[in-house]
């Protein structure tokens, strides 16, 4: 079965601080609840794979909505898919091909 990739990226705009980490960590705290995702967090966003497109949508929902349920009135969200086909790719895959190259 392919692989979806996705990386996500949210922002909480208004808050009182301009650190972020409780918003994002309360994120991923719900995003361990959806199942049928893998993800692995970076210090710019989070890369998301599924076999299924809805649950990769489901994650950023599930995600953007922990952050609207703080008290934040107003979050962008940052979403970008990569969904390939002809091959399952793991995002494991993805870096070993990278690396193969350098």
């Amino acid at each position: 079965m392919t692989k979806i990739h996705a990386e996500l990226g949210v922002l909480p705009i208004g808050t009182s601080s301009p650190s972020l980490g409780r918003y994002i960590a309360n994120g991923l705290k719900k995003l361990k609840k959806v199942d049928g995702i893998r993800y692995q967090v970076t210090p710019m966003g989070t890369m998301i794979e599924s076999e299924d497109i809805d649950k990769i949508f489901e994650a950023a929902k599930v995600v953007t909505n922990a952050i609207f349920d703080m008290g934040v009135v107003r979050v962008e969200t940052i979403l970008k898919i990569d969904e390939r086909r002809d091959i399952d790719h793991s995002l494991e895959d993805k870096l070993k091909s990278i690396d193969k190259t350098t």
